[in-house]
């Protein structure tokens, strides 16, 4: 913190909280207040209960936790591996087509999901690419809005890389198959476990795509959480959306463990 003197570090702390509580903590402190409780009395909820825990961790809301990560982690290691490997070849072209390289990835970022939702609907919705109404689908979409993130984050990591090792290594006599896979790679090992984890909570969170796109037998989640709202069981949505955030977290802890121990190899 660059304040030296007490009362400033003060003042700080406390437009930190200012900022902090009523923009991020307390909306969420609500949440899991409503996912405890009964019913609504003044301004907070009151009754409190765990039996909403009860509906959100079996049946249909454990199917929609359970397809939530399949579609996570299936979209995330995808998006991972085709991000990487166009931030990888990227570096050996000009520097105009890298820059169209890039503009053709962040093109998902640049529309609303729900226009990435319907361009996927319409492009495999006809043969040979036929996999409308399967989890496929949805897969698919996920895919395309991680990998914007996968490449924008791996392609800035590169320029951070101290092209030293990898000289050191060639002029060693090391083949370029070789010091992609034993230095540049484990290099950037640390960033690619951070892009994995974003990849995986931006996904666990996407809603407007998958809205359009999701058949009866693939529901996640976050579309139970919109569902149960939507017909006015907010009690029990509230628990679903914990039970979300709380899964997205648990994996978000095990991604940064296994950063810290790569950033220390």
């Amino acid at each position: 913190m660059l304040v030296h003197s007490r009362g400033a570090k003060w003042a700080v702390w406390a437009l930190f909280l200012l900022l902090f509580l009523p923009l991020f903590a307390l909306p969420l402190l609500v949440v899991l207040g409503a996912s405890l409780a009964t019913h609504w009395s003044g301004v907070l909820p009151s009754g409190p209960t765990t039996a909403h825990y009860a509906a959100a961790t079996r049946g249909e809301a454990l199917q929609a936790l359970t397809t939530s990560l399949v579609t996570a982690v299936t979209a995330s290691l995808i998006a991972l591996a085709a991000g990487t490997w166009a931030a990888l070849a990227a570096t050996a072209l000009r520097r105009r087509h890298r820059k169209v390289l890039d503009a053709l990835f962040v093109l998902p970022l640049a529309v609303p999901s729900v226009v990435v939702g319907l361009a996927t609907l319409v492009a495999f919705s006809q043969p040979p690419m036929l996999i409308n109404g399967t989890r496929w689908i949805v897969i698919v979409a996920h895919t395309v809005l991680v990998t914007a993130f996968a490449h924008q984050s791996v392609s800035a990591a590169l320029t951070r890389l101290d092209p030293a090792y990898e000289q050191a290594a060639a002029s060693l006599g090391a083949s370029p198959a070789y010091v992609l896979w034993r230095v540049r790679l484990p290099l950037l090992l640390p960033s690619l476990t951070a892009v994995a984890g974003l990849c995986f909570a931006l996904s666990m969170g996407e809603l407007s795509a998958t809205m359009m796109l999701y058949p009866p037998d693939w529901t996640p989640l976050p579309v139970l959480v919109y569902a149960a709202t939507d017909r006015g069981a907010l009690f029990t949505g509230s628990a679903v959306a914990v039970v979300l955030m709380a899964a997205t977290l648990l994996v978000l802890l095990a991604v940064s463990r296994i950063r810290t121990r790569a950033s220390y190899r």
